[in-house]
């Protein structure tokens, strides 16, 4: 299969509209992210932020406009996916059913294991692993597939603040390896602000894109980085948080409510 052009558009919504019932999630919604791109997305809770991936994915079907996407599509959720009767081992070569060689299978499992610090951890159980540790497998499955495009929803929000600081890290590291075009949907202002080349802030339910922040610095990016700190104030700033004291104080560890 053909591989995507540097700068060409992946995924694309052109007056996207999606309702459950009574309720209008999307409404007119028009969106692009590029070959390459790491694009976040920031909101208020039901938003639509989730419908929108689900419409990323191809799950769901507008019921107005188009969406465009390529045919190879993974997902990482909020809580991990791996299959608990699995070893990590397994879990990892689950990515790789596309290499029909039993022996660069295992090969590239190992090599992934290694760049997340896993190897000896290779036929242990999930149930025997740290949240961290689950996600890191998480992500490397989902990187280990011939996919052009990676569904992030909340991958790191059942995680503890100094884990979910380490695993920014991860994945900046991890998609220098191994790239891939994402999309990222996030409730933490400040992990879009640190991992995104573009942060889309949606509006309340209809959702629309009311915001578009551009960061420039290579990743990975420190949270207190100046071009980080900006960006968190701007997004507050748009979703009408930044006169809240609580949230000034934490910048941006506060999720969006």
């Amino acid at each position: 299969m053909t591989e995507p052009a540097s700068g060409q558009v992946l995924l694309g919504m052109r007056g996207a509209s999606v309702s459950y019932g009574e309720v209008e999630v999307l409404r007119d919604l028009h969106l692009e992210v590029r070959h390459g791109e790491f694009v976040a997305l920031v909101g208020p809770s039901g938003c639509g932020k989730t419908t929108l991936l689900n419409l990323a994915s191809g799950w769901l079907q507008p019921q107005g406009g188009t969406v465009e996407r390529p045919e190879r599509v993974r997902m990482v959720f909020q809580q991990d996916g791996l299959f608990p009767w699995c070893t990590v081992g397994e879990n990892v070569r689950m990515g790789l059913r596309h290499v029909t060689d039993d022996a660069e299978r295992n090969r590239r499992s190992g090599a992934l294991l290694d760049l997340v610090g896993l190897t000896t951890f290779e036929g242990h159980y999930p149930h025997q692993l740290s949240g961290g540790m689950r996600q890191r497998v998480e992500l490397v499955r989902a990187l280990a597939g011939d996919t052009d495009l990676l569904l992030m929803d909340e991958p790191f929000s059942s995680l503890d603040y100094l884990t979910r600081l380490r695993m920014r890290g991860e994945l900046a590291r991890l998609l220098r390896e191994q790239p891939r075009t994402v999309v990222l949907v996030t409730h933490d202002i400040e992990e879009a602000a640190q991992l995104a080349d573009r942060v889309l802030v949606l509006s309340d339910r209809p959702a629309r894109v009311r915001d578009e922040v551009r960061l420039t610095m290579p990743r990975p990016r420190a949270a207190t980085h100046p071009e980080v700190v900006k960006a968190v104030h701007r997004i507050l700033t748009e979703l009408g948080l930044e006169s809240d004291p609580e949230t000034v104080a934490v910048v941006g560890r506060k999720e969006v409510p």
